[in-house]
């Protein structure tokens, strides 16, 4: 019998190297598996290239994860968040290494590598640093540059309902990137907030196969970053620390 819900989340990171590729799904606070990111810190695993739609949120999350000198590389969009205080330090000292990807781009690396494709070409990083190194073609008479996939060890997700096939439902914008690092990635984990019998998603609201997922674990009161990241800000801001 098929059963992909593991016990807790320490289960659910079991075997996560150092130096693993990791997807993390989110933007901004919806889609965050923040329960996961704060179990990967215990988990311990380190060198880690983690590939996001930002560099984290103030102390929480995966800035928390940032700051305990976890991750060597950072691959996102938007390195400079609402709060991005951990990063730019990291940064500037150089302990860090970023790669910043535009969105869209970033997106379709992730597509590609989960549907096997080798590759892309893209006019939206043309006379850019950005396009420094890669391969261009003219098509059609528009420069493009050549994108990469962005495959990963680990995937770790946010879905809000889940059967124990690991049929996957998420709420809204929390869907995000969530259906596309699954896809993309050897192993994919997922905290999600209900579980429900095999037969009780509606096959049409199904938004990330079975298929694509490895491990489920319930965490029915998930964190809420935005409010971490709030009362983390008042606790230092009462002791003179920067936030």
């Amino acid at each position: 019998m098929i059963n992909k819900i593991v016990p807790s989340i320490a289960d659910a990171l079991d075997g996560l190297p150092d130096g693993a590729t990791i997807h993390i799904s989110g933007f901004g606070n919806a889609g965050n598996p923040t329960d996961l990111v704060h179990g990967l810190i215990d988990q311990g695993a380190s060198g880690l290239i983690v590939v996001n739609n930002n560099a984290g949120n103030g102390h929480v999350g995966l800035a928390a994860l940032l700051e305990a000198e976890r991750v060597a590389k950072i691959i996102c969009s938007f390195p400079r968040s609402n709060d991005p205080v951990v990063f730019e330090s990291l940064f500037r000292a150089g302990k860090i290494q970023l790669e910043t990807v535009p969105q869209g781009t970033l997106a379709e690396r992730i597509r590609i590598a989960g549907v096997g494709i080798g590759g892309f070409f893209t006019p939206t990083t043309v006379g850019t640093p950005l396009a420094e190194g890669k391969e261009e073609r003219v098509i059609d008479g528009r420069h493009m540059v050549l994108e990469v996939p962005l495959h990963a060890d680990f995937a770790l997700i946010k879905a809000y309902k889940s059967d124990r096939f690991g049929n996957l439902y998420y709420r809204r914008a929390a869907r995000n990137f969530a259906p596309l690092m699954a896809m993309a990635a050897k192993t994919t984990v997922v905290q999600v907030q209900h579980i429900v019998e095999p037969g009780e998603l509606e096959p049409e609201s199904v938004m990330t196969p079975g298929i694509f997922v490895d491990r489920v674990v319930h965490v029915p009161t998930p964190t809420d970053e935005n409010a971490l990241h709030e009362a983390d800000k008042r606790a230092r801001a009462e002791k003179g620390e920067r936030s």
